[in-house]
């Protein structure tokens, strides 16, 4: 029976929510395990993405007292989505299904039941989404929203509410690396690999202790990397808007001439030639940061630098959870 269960979740600086996090995932997994859901074999794998407090110390403390959890720890800091994917594949050698959740206890841990048991109906991915938004504020629910809307209007295939919280089976994440892009944006990602898949909802939780990882500038950073990861939509509005602004000043060059062939030239206009001139000069940056963006993530994946270095992977696979 394919029935072993990982869990990868990424930590950056987490030494406050931690003890908790891993007390109530156990407590998940010796239900999950005495009801014979997952297989005793299943693992708890806690991700260190640099961390400069002591994420990685607890970690090895909670592996040492029970086997039960396992930890990676990456050589640097290199980013959620990396130190994400670094567990999924780290977790897909030795695992049937593997679900990802962040690790301050956000995502409703209840939801794990409801993916195992879509997974046994044969869905190779369990998307969890959220059921509402309504803790958020009226600028975080918008923005969110609109992001997704936004990615979808783009191009790119995305899960509505749906971030990292999801279950991939084996060979969904066999799929998953196939992928070698080193500019990543998993949930972008994941629904290309194609499989059997469902969505799960549930209500996101407050933040149990700690601060947000991805405060306002870091969350545009994120969509724009989504948005230009998954789609060259954004080029192909520059040039339909070159093109129009080619229409738009032959026709201001018709007018000219006719004005002036009618004798009706005059000097007046001044305001609106220096407002028309910062407007195009304004479009021309814009086009160019689109551009640049898109030559700026060539440039990375041409260098085909790795994504994430292991430093040290703590599993004990032969041990059994009683």
């Amino acid at each position: 029976m394919s029935d072993i269960l990982y869990m990868v979740l990424p930590c950056y600086n987490e030494e406050e929510v931690l003890p908790e996090t891993s007390r109530q995932l156990k407590e998940k997994y010796q239900t999950l395990i005495s009801s014979g859901k997952i297989s005793s074999k299943s693992r708890i794998v806690f991700v260190n993405d640099g961390s400069k407090d002591k994420t990685w110390s607890i970690i090895q403390e909670l592996h040492e007292k029970d086997p039960m959890f396992s930890g990676v720890n990456l050589s640097r800091n290199r980013g959620h989505q990396n130190a994400l994917l670094a567990g999924l594949m780290e977790a897909k050698n030795c695992a049937d299904m593997v679900i990802s959740m962040d690790a301050d206890l956000q995502d409703d841990i209840g939801v794990i039941d409801a993916m195992v048991d879509e997974y046994y109906k044969g869905h190779d991915v369990v998307y969890g989404a959220r059921s509402a938004r309504d803790k958020d504020t009226w600028f975080k629910r918008t923005t969110a929203e609109g992001f997704y809307k936004l990615t979808n209007a783009m191009g790119g295939e995305v899960v509505f509410n749906h971030a990292d919280c999801r279950l991939m089976s084996k060979r969904a994440l066999e799929g998953l690396a196939m992928y070698k892009e080193v500019n990543l944006f998993l949930r972008g990602i994941v629904p290309m690999i194609g499989y059997p898949s469902t969505i799960v909802t549930y209500e996101r939780n407050e933040r149990f202790a700690g601060e947000s990882k991805y405060p306002l500038k870091k969350m545009l950073a994120f969509a724009m990397e989504g948005i230009t990861s998954l789609s060259t939509k954004p080029i192909r509005y520059v040039t339909t808007g070159g093109i129009l602004f080619c229409f738009i000043a032959f026709a201001m060059m018709i007018y000219s001439l006719v004005t002036y062939l009618t004798g009706n030239a005059t000097s007046s206009g001044w305001s609106s030639l220096i407002i028309s001139l910062w407007f195009v000069g304004g479009v021309q940056m814009i086009a160019l940061g689109v551009i640049g963006e898109y030559v700026g993530k060539i440039y990375m994946e041409a260098k085909e630098r790795p994504r994430f270095i292991v430093e040290r992977f703590l599993n004990d696979t032969e041990y059994d959870a009683k």
